[in-house]
């Protein structure tokens, strides 16, 4: 957590930085619930118009998410207007209204999140810096195997490992992912209806980036885990089969603290292979 504490400390100083060079009008930041690990805040630039600063706190996840938005280029994500590598600095294109797509229903939810998922899954012409998802899972396995000592169901936990392990190798196609792509994630915005922000791209299984979503209708996929997860498939044209996989090994292993863990474990079992 050093790092962490380190990047909380500069921010006062890094944010009087991007201020002067980048010319900004920095506002109070956005009190946003999804907001934990960057401090984002509206600014006003020079010629008066509106735009987003965001610094991001060391995260693995979202080590690439500069480079993500470079390779989409504002189809389907917000546009890069600037940034800063060194300082983990993202000056962004603002949505207008912003209001998130988790205010509409879930049924619309679907719609919309499968739509910019089948604009976000390309293939870079170049790897560049871009990790296979096996990168992500291996660090969420890591950490689940330490924590083994308080699994209260330890077949379940291992199987998800395994898939963890054996779904990125058998893998029908690999593209640019998403991979924390929800509602929360999903802005209304003036130049298009729907914007994505907050990627966390790793080159994979398009199948993978269903989960998030399905794990952010947790009523819904615990009243009707087959019927929800088949819905989401069908709009993405995808395997079913697959999508249930990944949605199994996601709830078994997490990443997910004890208290976390235990939630998930019903789904788990009810649509475990």
């Amino acid at each position: 957590m050093a790092d962490v504490a380190t990047w909380r400390d500069g921010l006062p100083s890094a944010i009087a930085d991007l201020e002067r060079r980048w010319s900004l009008k920095v506002q109070p930041p956005f009190a946003h619930e999804d907001a934990s690990a960057s401090w984002v805040a509206p600014v006003t630039l020079a010629d008066g118009s509106s735009a987003v600063l965001k610094l991001g706190m060391p995260h693995m996840e979202a080590e690439h998410e500069l480079h993500g938005l470079r390779f989409w280029s504002g189809n389907p994500t917000v546009r890069l207007l600037d940034a800063d590598e060194a300082l983990n600095a993202l000056l962004l294109e603002r949505c207008t209204p912003g209001t998130a797509l988790r205010a509409e229903p879930e049924a619309e939810q679907d719609l919309v999140i499968a739509r910019l998922l089948r604009l976000l899954w390309r293939v870079p012409d170049e790897p560049g810096p871009f990790r296979p998802l096996s990168h992500m899972l291996s660090h969420w396995s890591k950490e689940a195997l330490e924590a083994c000592e308080s699994w209260t169901d330890p077949s379940l936990v291992e199987e998800g490992l395994r898939l963890y392990s054996s779904l990125p190798r058998s893998a029908p196609e690999h593209v640019l992912l998403a991979t924390d792509l929800h509602a929360g994630n999903v802005l209304r915005a003036e130049r298009e209806p729907w914007l994505v922000i907050d990627p966390k791209p790793f080159i994979g299984d398009p199948a993978y980036d269903a989960t998030q979503h399905l794990l952010n209708c947790p009523a819904r996929l615990y009243s009707d885990p087959d019927g929800t997860i088949r819905r989401l498939a069908d709009l993405l044209e995808l395997d079913p089969e697959r999508v249930r996989l990944w949605t199994f090994a996601r709830a078994a292993v997490g990443p997910w603290d004890d208290r976390e863990r235990d939630k998930w474990l019903p789904l788990a079992r009810s649509i475990a292979p």
